[in-house]
């Protein structure tokens, strides 16, 4: 395979952009035009991609999207449709437009509260399907709910907002974090006190390794970030590296290598790797597995820019054999995921390579 450019990753993730923005699918995994977790990753992965590729025609859709569907944020306030509210500390300070800063804390104040919690204090898995998860800490909520909390506290300087998701990682962490491997459960019951089905699944511990890195470049500055969330995060990061396929992907549950090879969440880890290296979280080395999974990724991108072999929506599963029975489809989650990679690594490489010619 010829090397990685800064060029040649961009084109890939242009391809990628262009196929969850052509409007072509209305069904759950690609409808765009709705207010929830999956367009929600998906607009979050477009303003990254915009911002760190320098694609000005991204963050203008970031800023139409909202424009087109804003009013539904309001129907049903739950924490997994808190994700589009992320791209909005960005979208302020892009355009300066006050109401973007006005409706981030008035969801800031909801989820310091409002939002239902579990006796831990952790925020509870609620949704907006007729579905409830009563008492129940999900994975998920890291990057639904606390990667919002974060960026506010970044863009208002709010120590108590910084406060609140600094508290949140360490509860998801403690709650879900298995102490043989290092990485996590997809779910805890508080009422039962136990990981209901055990299943180390691999989008889970995805989105808690990209929101970790994210949480700590913007409350660094606000709160001091303990010890014990720096141990926490090395120790997922290298229990996660250990599950790494030679072809840099991950199966869809982590220690089960008889199940399918997931794109989204090998997708999702790879980026929390740069991004973690990025917050002064990871040692350089995790550079080269990010790589590996770039590389990985590539042949299930196809020339269109959907990304395949993408697990559809998946709740904490009756067991772990079950996990390996969600069927394929191109989904928001799956194409941003992949994109926000992408773009990370182009920026990483665009470096690179500007310091090598100097």
């Amino acid at each position: 395979m010829p090397a990685m450019t800064a060029e040649s990753v961009k084109e890939q993730a242009d391809r990628v952009y262009r196929f969850m923005t052509a409007g072509r699918y209305r069904e759950w995994g690609m409808d765009i035009d709705h207010w929830d977790w999956v367009p929600g990753v998906g607009v979050i992965s477009i303003m990254e991609y915009g911002i760190l590729t320098r694609h000005e025609p991204a963050i203008a859709y970031v800023s139409d999207w909202v424009e087109r569907n804003g009013e539904k944020a309001a129907r049903k306030r739950v924490i997994n449709s808190m994700a589009p509210f992320a791209v909005f500390p960005d979208l302020y300070r892009h355009s300066g437009n006050r109401s973007y800063d006005e409706q981030s804390s008035a969801v800031a104040r909801w989820m310091l509260e409002e939002a239902p919690r579990t006796r831990e204090g952790a925020f509870e898995h609620t949704v907006t399907e007729p579905a409830s998860f009563p008492e129940q800490v999900w994975a998920d909520t890291a990057f639904m709910a606390v990667v919002f909390l974060a960026r506010f506290a970044g863009l208002s300087g709010d120590r108590k907002v910084a406060e609140e998701a600094l508290a949140q990682s360490l509860v998801h962490l403690r709650l879900l974090q298995d102490d043989d491997t290092g990485v996590l459960f997809h779910g805890w019951d508080c009422g039962s006190g136990n990981h209901m089905s055990a299943a180390r699944w691999t989008r889970a511990n995805a989105w808690v390794a990209l929101a970790i890195p994210e949480i700590a470049m913007n409350i660094g500055g606000l709160v001091e970030i303990p010890e014990e969330f720096r141990e926490r995060y090395g120790r997922l990061a290298a229990g996660l590296r250990s599950y790494q396929s030679a072809d840099g992907l991950w199966h869809t549950v982590l220690d089960r290598p008889g199940f399918y090879k997931e794109t989204s969440g090998s997708a999702g880890i790879a980026c929390g790797f740069l991004k973690g290296v990025r917050a002064g979280l990871l040692e350089a080395s995790y550079l080269q597995a990010g790589a590996r999974t770039v590389e990985g990724l590539l042949p299930f991108i196809t020339s269109e820019g959907e990304v395949t072999s993408v697990s559809g929506g998946t709740p904490v599963m009756p067991s772990i054999e079950a996990y390996n029975t969600i069927p394929l489809i191109p989904t928001l989650y799956g194409q941003g995921l992949t994109l926000m990679l992408l773009a990370e690594t182009a920026s990483l490489l665009s470096g690179k390579e500007r310091s090598e010619r100097k």
